[in-house]
């Protein structure tokens, strides 16, 4: 074989295997037979266990029976507040159906604002609560946010909310 075509066939291998490394590390490939054939997790990284859970208990809730979730209050005011402090409210809900309630996921609508919640059942007639902290660091003027919790309540996902104005300093 003489030099050249070396080169060439050496060439053509460098990138083939440049391009598989690209699409797997891109997770297209993974994203592609899921689509096409429900194989693996879709491109998610299974090395994420924060996401396995969302997406375990997100199966859960799906398989069990429907129930209701009330809140107290859908929205809250936290007033007038200076910039930089972080404020924090308690929104409780009662299950008000007869099956066991499950809050599977609890989304914020930016990164100023920060959800927690119970990952147990909460029993019929029985209350939970979502906390939720925002930072009004950078985030002058009338704040409206917004945070969607997802249950197997008759409702998938219920918005709630709040408002906040901060003050410049």
């Amino acid at each position: 074989m003489n030099a050249q075509l070396k080169t060439v066939l050496l060439t053509v291998l460098t990138l083939s295997v440049f391009t598989i490394a690209l699409v797997e590390l891109s997770g297209v490939s993974s994203t592609a037979l899921y689509n096409k054939y429900k194989i693996g997790n879709g491109g998610a990284h299974s090395h994420d266990p924060e996401l396995s859970e969302v997406q375990r208990k997100e199966n859960e809730a799906k398989n069990m029976p429907k129930t209701k979730i009330e809140f107290a209050e859908m929205r809250h005011n936290f007033g007038t507040i200076k910039e930089g402090e972080k404020v924090k409210h308690a929104f409780k809900f009662k299950n008000t159906g007869d099956q066991p309630l499950l809050v599977y996921n609890v989304v914020a609508g930016c990164g100023c604002t920060t959800p927690s919640w119970s990952k147990d059942l909460v029993m019929p007639g029985q209350e939970g609560e979502i906390q939720v902290e925002f930072n009004s660091e950078n985030r002058p003027g009338h704040q409206a946010k917004n945070v969607l919790v997802y249950s197997n309540g008759q409702q998938e996902s219920i918005s709630i909310g709040f408002d906040v104005d901060v003050e410049k300093q």
